[in-house]
C-alpha cells in the first residue's frame, strides 16, 4: 500500500524515433528547396544585370548556397551539408539547360571545391558559427567580383598553339590553306562534349583581305552564329587571319582574335605546321578557367592543322 509521501513517477510521453527523423528530413528537405530557389533567383540576376561569365556567377553563387546549407538542420557535418546540397542542386540544375549542361559540366568540381572550403571551415570553429560565416562572407567577397568590373579582371588575353609534323611538301600545305575550310573531319573528343558544332564553311584563297566564315550551331536557346576571318597576312610559309565578326556562341567561352599558321618544310615530304590561336578569355575567376579554355582552345589548334593544313588525299 503506497504512503502518502511515496514519489509517484510517470512516465513521460516521448516522440517516437521515426516521427523525429521524419520531421528533421522535412526541415531538411526545406532548407534545400529554400536554397534552390534563392540560387536560382541569384544566377537569374546575375545574368539579367549581364554579369554571368564573372566570379560573381561561379564563386558568389556556390557561397551563398553554402552559407544557406550551412544553416540547415544538420549539425553533425556542415561539410557533408554543404556537398550533398550542393550535388543535388547541380543534378537537378543540370537536365533543364539542355545543351548548357556543359557549363555545369565544368563548373561543378569549383561548386564543390567552394562549398568544401567553406564547410571546412565552419566545422572548425562550430562554436562560433554565426562569427565564422560572417567572416566567410566578407574574406571570399572580394574574390566573388573578379570580372564584375574590367579594374577587378586579370588579363584575359591568351594565346596557345599546336605543331605537326604534316606528311606533305610545303607547297601542298599553302595550297590547302588557301582551300575552303574542311569542316568535315572529326573533331576532337574533348571538343564533342558540348561545344557548338561548325555546320558550315565557305571562303577560300590567300589574297589580302580573302574571307574565311564558319556558320556554328546554336544552343541553351541561342540561334547558330558566324564566326568571319579575313586574310591579314600572307607571305611563303606564313598566313595570318583576323576575326571580323563573330556571333556564335563561342563568345561564351572565347572571345577569337586571330590565327598565325607557320609552315616549314622538314624535307620534300614532310612539313613542320604551327598553329597558333590569340583570344580572349570570357569566364571567371582566371585561375580556374584560364586552363580549361587554353586546353580547349590547343585542342582546336590541333583540329586545324589536321582539317585545313593537311592536303585533302
Amino acid at each position: 500500500m503506497l504512503e502518502p509521501d511515496d514519489a509517484i513517477t510517470i512516465p513521460k510521453t516521448e516522440e517516437p524515433p521515426q516521427s523525429r527523423i521524419k520531421s528533421a528530413q522535412w526541415m531538411i528537405a526545406a532548407f534545400l528547396f529554400t536554397a534552390l530557389i534563392v540560387g536560382a533567383l541569384f544566377y537569374r540576376l546575375v545574368l539579367d544585370v549581364g554579369l554571368g561569365h564573372t566570379s560573381l556567377m561561379f564563386i558568389g553563387i556556390p557561397v551563398v548556397l553554402a552559407i544557406l546549407l550551412v544553416l540547415a538542420p544538420t549539425p553533425k557535418s556542415a561539410t557533408g551539408s554543404i556537398l550533398r546540397g550542393m550535388t543535388l542542386a547541380l543534378l537537378i540544375v543540370a537536365p533543364l539547360l539542355g545543351e548548357g549542361y556543359l557549363c555545369i559540366l565544368f563548373a561543378a568540381p569549383l561548386f564543390l571545391v567552394v562549398g568544401l572550403v567553406v564547410g571546412q571551415i565552419v566545422d572548425a570553429s562550430r562554436a562560433k558559427r554565426s562569427t565564422t560565416l560572417g567572416c566567410i562572407a566578407i574574406v571570399l567577397l572580394p574574390i566573388c567580383l573578379e570580372g564584375v568590373a574590367p579594374q577587378l579582371s586579370y588579363n584575359r588575353a591568351q594565346s596557345v598553339e599546336a605543331t605537326h609534323i604534316v606528311d606533305a611538301s610545303s607547297s601542298e600545305v599553302q595550297a590547302a590553306l588557301t582551300q575552303s575550310p574542311d569542316i568535315t573531319a572529326a573533331l576532337p573528343r574533348f571538343l564533342r562534349i558540348g561545344f557548338p558544332r561548325p555546320l558550315q564553311a565557305r571562303g577560300s584563297g590567300l589574297a589580302l583581305n580573302s574571307l574565311r566564315t564558319i556558320h556554328f550551331a546554336g544552343a541553351e536557346g541561342d540561334p547558330p552564329g558566324d564566326l568571319v576571318m579575313r586574310v591579314a597576312d600572307a607571305k611563303t610559309g606564313y598566313v595570318r587571319f583576323e576575326v571580323i565578326s563573330d556571333s556564335s556562341k563561342l563568345l561564351q567561352w572565347v572571345r577569337w582574335q586571330s590565327s598565325d599558321v607557320m609552315y616549314t618544310a622538314v624535307d620534300p615530304t614532310h612539313t613542320r605546321v604551327t598553329w597558333r590561336i590569340s583570344f580572349d578569355r570570357q569566364l571567371d575567376p582566371y585561375w580556374y578557367f584560364a586552363p580549361w579554355e587554353a586546353f580547349a582552345v590547343r585542342q582546336a589548334a590541333n583540329y586545324l592543322i589536321t582539317a585545313n593544313a593537311t592536303p585533302r588525299r
